[in-house]
């Protein structure tokens, strides 16, 4: 693998070891500490997400013209200082600045994910692309792992502040480690002024033009709306899952840290094995063979909170399912933006689709909260919120997979 992109992958492994200290936690900061309850959690949590929406549009067009290494540090740093605020809000169980630093974190990581992406696919093509995100992905999960594994323990001994705490010292070495190592793309010192006496590098596309190159690409908006669709159900996993296993199931947040350990462990191992075994087949059939599993797992789960047996092995159970979907899903996402875009719009074409498919993203925790305040059946609050994923499916397989040129659409 390419230097720089193994480089990033080590860095992606410190700093989500950093952020799901306590990031994944928020949540049960809320409802257990706070008394907030689940509609209100849910609204609260898509209200984080206005703001980071708002601008990943703009993020791609930006890495496409200041550079991608420059625009990711800036937000890995922000990120690292706002995650240190978030300690300080819930030392001082401030609900009002909880939600304001918590959205600051989530915007300065969101809008470093377009300049991330373009960054990778600067590097490497075809499938040697797909295997470096790959590669990102397991490095991330990897931190993933070891991060939720000592939240949910440190929480449990320390307590959410000095948690936080750490977590932002975590993030502030990784900001540190991956400005030191990573050097510009190929297309950051192309963008570079020309020296003394060389001729000047052309102009690239004004922003209105990467607007409209993107308007007329009919086909990766449907797909972007598709995928749009489907996080609804998908993003179950991150807020409404959780809170579910805790809250209602009483699950105790160790069990529930192993829990979440288990999916970032099963993404190191599996996923390059999973991204390997897709290579050669369409990344649309990939996407909808990864969103029947997400459907079944939270079917399933909806089975065991029903009979109430054997809930914790059940979690467990489900949680393989869940990741193995998230892997196959996290294929066709994470390259097919860059395989359709144009040369000088890999940044755009990302921007748009994070900034598409984030509506799904900001809408799911409110779904959520508003099924699980219902207090239904768990079996119909979880097939309920499955609904999303199957017209999804449908686009995918019947409208957009037709269209999509064929080399672009081989993992």
């Amino acid at each position: 693998m390419e230097r720089n992109v193994r480089w990033l992958g080590v860095g992606a492994a410190v700093r989500a070891g950093g952020l799901t200290l306590v990031a994944p936690y928020l949540v049960l900061y809320l409802r257990n500490v706070l008394g907030v309850g689940y509609v209100e959690i849910g609204l609260l949590v898509a209200l984080t997400g206005v703001l980071p929406l708002a601008l990943v549009p703009f993020a791609g067009l930006v890495t496409d013209r200041i550079g991608r290494r420059r625009v990711f540090l800036v937000c890995m740093a922000a990120e690292a200082l706002t995650i240190l605020l978030v300690a300080l809000a819930m030392h001082e169980r401030s609900l009002v600045a909880l939600v304001v630093f918590a959205t600051l974190v989530q915007t300065a990581g969101t809008i470093a994910g377009p300049a991330i992406s373009a960054y990778v696919a600067d590097f490497v093509t075809g499938s040697e692309r797909t295997l470096g995100y790959t590669y990102v992905r397991v490095g991330w999960n990897v931190g993933f792992t070891l991060g939720v594994l000592s939240g949910g323990a440190l929480i449990g001994l320390l307590g959410f502040v000095d948690t936080g705490l750490a977590a932002g010292t975590v993030l502030l070495a990784s900001t540190t480690f991956v400005a030191f190592v990573l050097e510009s793309s190929p297309y950051d010192r192309a963008r570079r002024p020309a020296g003394a006496g060389a001729a000047p590098r052309p102009p690239g596309p004004s922003a209105a033009e990467s607007l409209r190159v993107l308007a007329r690409d009919r086909v990766f908006l449907v797909l972007c709306a598709a995928v749009a669709l489907a996080t609804l159900t998908d993003a179950q996993w991150g807020t409404t899952f959780p809170l579910y296993v805790n809250t209602v199931l009483g699950v105790p947040y160790a069990w529930l840290g192993a829990g979440l350990a288990i999916n970032g462990l099963l993404v190191v191992v599996a996923q390059a094995p999973m991204t390997r075994a897709a290579a050669g087949h369409r990344h649309t059939s990939v996407f909808v063979l990864g969103t029947v599993l997400y459907v079944v797992g939270f079917l399933l789960f909806g089975v065991f909170g029903l009979v109430g047996v054997a809930v914790i092995a059940g979690f467990f159970g489900v949680v393989v399912v869940l990741t193995l979907g998230e892997n196959l899903v996290s294929i066709p996402t994470t390259t097919l933006p860059s395989n359709l875009a144009p040369a000088s719009e890999i940044g755009s074409y990302n921007g748009a689709f994070f900034a598409i498919t984030g509506v799904g993203q900001l809408l799911a925790p409110a779904v959520g909260g508003i099924v699980l305040a219902l207090a239904l059946d768990p079996l119909v609050t979880w097939a309920l919120l499955v609904v999303p994923a199957l017209p999804a499916m449908v686009l995918l397989a019947h409208y957009v997979a037709p269209r999509l040129e064929r080399g672009a659409n081989r993992a």
